[in-house]
């Protein structure tokens, strides 16, 4: 097939193009590079002969780029640490909301499947645990974390308003915390932080008294979910849940990382940031329904993870 994939240059971006020219897909990259790395574009064209890129901003109208024909397309494409989208709020809605329009458009005009990627961010900090997909959320719709989860919010409310009134054919999944190759080191999540502090020597940071929890999903599980997410009937819409429902806290995830690294980092306690959820753990009832199931444990991924940041810390 002929795939599109926004946001390609990105931390999933990256790993989803990968996979897709592992299974003989032609693939065609687009990124604006806002928190996308040029690295990653580069790795993906020395990959293989059937990668293309185009640096375009999916806020922008995109009837006129050259993608070819197109079957599917990957909407990857969105801030998605809180650093990132912080910085430029405004900007952040804009992409996920014209952004989603303009992948909208793109699929119907090339009678094409659109994927979307959502955020377990849309439950904000939920009162329910775990998390289902009918779980209606605790987000607060004016907070420094709103373009995020609001626009993502809208995002969603947008594709199945199109889909209901076009019959475009759409897939949504909710992605819980992932980690994994191709992360960038300096977009400020926590497991990257961790483990390049590790490496460093330097104080690992923990924000609040550490008991926060998340659920943290390998990278290569969460791109099987995707895969066959997209390989179900049109009427499995979604939005689907994929992520890992084991659970950690903050310190308990420090404690992994500092045995791993076998580094001598003390802990550091800071101030928790406003708005951020105190329990994060999807039910993936789901998704298991459609034949997926997380192989990764938390040690078995974070030791690819570590290696893949071992050199850059060495830099």
């Amino acid at each position: 097939m002929n795939i599109l994939v926004t946001g390609s240059a990105g931390f999933l971006g990256t790993n989803l193009c990968k996979r897709l020219l592992d299974d003989g897909h032609n693939v065609v990259g687009l990124d604006n590079y806002y928190t996308g790395l040029k690295d990653n574009t580069e790795f993906l064209k020395n990959y293989s002969n059937n990668f293309k890129f185009i640096e375009h901003d999916i806020i922008n109208n995109m009837a006129e780029l050259d993608f070819g024909k197109l079957d599917w397309i990957m909407n990857l494409a969105c801030p998605a640490s809180p650093p990132h989208y912080q910085k430029d709020p405004i900007y952040t809605t804009k992409v996920s909301v014209l952004g989603v329009l303009n992948c909208m458009e793109l699929a119907q005009s090339h009678n094409a499947s659109l994927f979307h990627t959502s955020t377990s961010e849309v439950y904000g900090d939920p009162k329910v645990h775990p998390q289902p997909e009918s779980y209606l959320g605790n987000v607060n719709c004016t907070g420094i974390r709103a373009c995020y989860d609001e626009g993502k919010r809208c995002a969603e409310s947008l594709l199945f308003d199109y889909h209901r009134t076009t019959g475009l054919p759409i897939k949504v999944v909710r992605i819980f915390n992932t980690y994994g190759p191709f992360m960038d080191p300096k977009d400020g999540r926590v497991v990257s932080n961790f483990i390049i502090q590790a490496l460093k020597g330097e104080d690992i940071t923990i924000y609040g008294e550490g008991l926060q929890t998340r659920s943290f999903c390998y990278v290569d599980d969460l791109i099987e979910g995707f895969i066959k997410l997209m390989n179900t009937d049109k009427n499995t819409l979604g939005p689907m849940n994929i992520g890992n429902p084991d659970e950690f806290t903050m310190i308990e995830l420090a404690e992994k990382v500092l045995a791993l690294t076998n580094s001598s980092s003390k802990l550091v306690f800071k101030e928790l940031p406003k708005d951020d959820p105190t329990r994060r753990k999807p039910d993936i009832t789901k998704a298991q329904e459609i034949g997926w199931q997380p192989k990764f444990d938390l040690n078995k991924g974070l030791q690819p993870t570590i290696e893949y940041f071992r050199p850059w810390c060495e830099k």
